[in-house]
């Protein structure tokens, strides 16, 4: 029994209950029915004119907030709102922000900003150009002009990374990270530009190193340790949080 409730624990999921599409004229015409059943819980929430979505947003107050959407600059530019409880109040802004970066909203000023995720593209880039240069050398043989080879060089060990790096805002001088993974300890040096050198390679986000070390898609900020001010070693996402 102590294994399934742990079991069931992990399974909670983030959106927790949810309203879609529903007529602004419930909050004239059935308000005390839209009160007893949200009351002041938190999410996220979207507002819409006919079928297209004009408005995305967060509330503490879902209710109060969509109620005050009738009264202040958006009134009249919306008739329908859906809305989704979330349980852990911390992802509310990132909900947010991912429904903002891929709907675009009209009603919405700001696209939103995802801080500390990091942009896979320059990895992208950098796996479609090393891809790129073995098939130049099997179209033209295993060898190539010292040019190709300098700059495959360039692009697989990173020895210049190409835009700014993720811990660059949380460090001013060079330190050591390092992951014990399947009783071995790895080992990298974050430089003083926040690049980091794992093995010789150089790579821009802690995460971008992380899937060097176990093959696949991590999470680096919780996957890296590096020791503190009082000698201990902790999560790489401390740094953050200072």
């Amino acid at each position: 029994m102590k294994t399934k409730k742990k079991s069931e624990r992990k399974s909670r999921p983030l959106v927790v209950g949810f309203l879609e599409r529903i007529s602004s004229k419930i909050f004239s015409d059935f308000p005390k029915q839209l009160t007893d059943l949200i009351g002041k819980q938190h999410g996220v929430y979207a507002l819409y004119k006919g079928s297209r979505l004009y408005y995305v947003g967060l509330a503490t107050n879902l209710r109060g907030r969509i109620k005050q959407h009738l009264r202040d600059k958006h009134a009249g530019k919306w008739d329908k709102f859906s809305l989704y409880l979330v349980r852990k109040a911390d992802y509310i802004k990132e909900l947010e922000t991912l429904i903002m970066r891929v709907a675009k909203p009209a009603g919405n000023i700001s696209g939103g900003r995802l801080p500390k995720a990091d942009n896979l593209k320059s990895l992208l880039e950098a796996n479609i150009k090393k891809e790129q240069l073995k098939q130049l050398r099997g179209l033209l043989g295993s060898r190539m002009p010292h040019k190709a080879i300098k700059k495959e060089k360039t692009i697989i060990k990173g020895k210049k990374p190409s835009r700014k790096t993720a811990l660059a805002p949380y460090i001013n001088k060079p330190f050591i990270i390092k992951v014990v993974r399947k009783g071995e300890i790895h080992i990298a040096r974050v430089r003083k530009d926040g690049s980091i050198n794992y093995n010789g390679r150089i790579y821009n986000s802690p995460s971008m190193a992380g899937r060097a070390v176990s093959g696949r898609s991590t999470n680096g900020w919780h996957f890296w340790h590096y020791k503190n001010n009082k000698g201990e070693w902790v999560l790489l996402d401390k740094l953050r949080k200072k």
